[in-house]
């Protein structure tokens, strides 16, 4: 039996890994990228003020600390254009997470309970986009979306519509397109989960008188909402901070946090406002990976209690 000090120490050293990592591609950058949102732009390389010489005293660095501010915090809490901003970004990844789940969901559930050998196929056409470049794929939308592109020309050949649909440039593009690139993101993670049901939990509830429908909203559903929230926040996360789809299929009108942190990087060269909204872009997911790991817990906890079979009244 290995000792308890031991012990302590192999699992210590087995996280320091872990935390090296963490430090040197997390932290690290972190820190630098708050101090640069505390700076003042200025015309010099790198374009910020102060910049911290290493080399010098005490009174060099109480000048550096003295010369840092908030000014660019304050500029994202009172602008309209960047609250505005960060308001669309949580709501367009709130909408698509939601319809993600929507579709998700069912997807998962049909393929988990497909028959063991055709499985692997159905998991690799869902993987199937992955093999192709992200910006391939987007700009593929713009000739299905746009005004003489395929999607139109369908629906006008089938007489469902008289005149060609404003769709690209909208925010219905948008969601178009975050629903398609991130699919596979909330699909595997609850395919996983319902791919590990007991079979015998539905048959009990189906013996005892519930309906398919009652099944697998009091059954299969509340199983597999660690998968459900695990799929949400690996879609959520990186569509608050989504560029590229906004930017092709949105237009000049859709603004997004992402959109606006290119401008100001590359087109108004201010790295501190830049490195504001992304300090910005953290602080808004980092709720919702609280929210998920609370949740999870809640879920995980919830599964090793006794849960009520639904079935016909007083069935023993």
């Amino acid at each position: 039996m290995i000792p308890l000090s031991r012990a302590r120490s192999l699992q210590a050293l087995l996280r320091l890994p872990v935390w090296l990592w963490l430090g040197a591609f997390f932290l690290v950058p972190f820190v630098i990228t708050l101090k640069i949102s505390l700076s003042e732009p200025a015309t010099a390389m790198p374009p910020y003020l102060p910049v911290l010489d290493w080399r010098g005293g005490a009174g060099d660095w109480s000048d550096f600390l003295q010369a840092l501010n908030v000014e660019n915090y304050v500029t994202l809490a009172t602008d309209a254009l960047y609250r505005d901003a960060a308001l669309a970004s949580v709501a367009y990844a709130l909408a698509a997470t939601i319809i993600l789940a929507g579709i998700a969901t069912p997807l998962a559930y049909a393929i988990a309970r497909s028959p063991a050998g055709r499985q692997p196929l159905l998991v690799a056409l869902v993987v199937v986009p992955f093999w192709t470049s992200f910006l391939i794929r987007v700009y593929a939308w713009i000739a299905i979306l746009k005004p003489e592109g395929l999607l139109n020309l369908g629906l006008m050949r089938l007489g469902l519509i008289g005149q060609p649909l404003e769709i690209l440039n909208t925010p219905v593009a948008v969601l178009i397109g975050l629903v398609y690139a991130y699919l596979p993101f909330m699909v595997l993670p609850l395919y996983a989960v319902l791919s590990r049901l007991d079979p015998a939990l539905r048959e009990a509830a189906a013996d005892l008188g519930a309906s398919p429908a009652r099944v697998f909203r009091t059954v299969t559903l509340p199983l597999a909402l660690p998968g459900l929230l695990a799929g949400a926040a690996l879609c959520f996360i990186p569509m608050v901070g989504e560029f590229v789809i906004p930017d092709l299929l949105g237009g000049s009108e859709t603004l997004m946090l992402g959109r606006v942190l290119w401008s100001e990087f590359f087109s108004n060269r201010d790295w501190p406002l830049a490195s504001a909204v992304a300090i910005l872009l953290v602080v808004l997911v980092v709720g919702p990976v609280v929210l998920f790991r609370d949740a999870a817990a809640e879920a995980a906890s919830g599964e090793g209690s006794g849960r009520e079979i639904p079935g016909r009244e007083g069935a023993p």
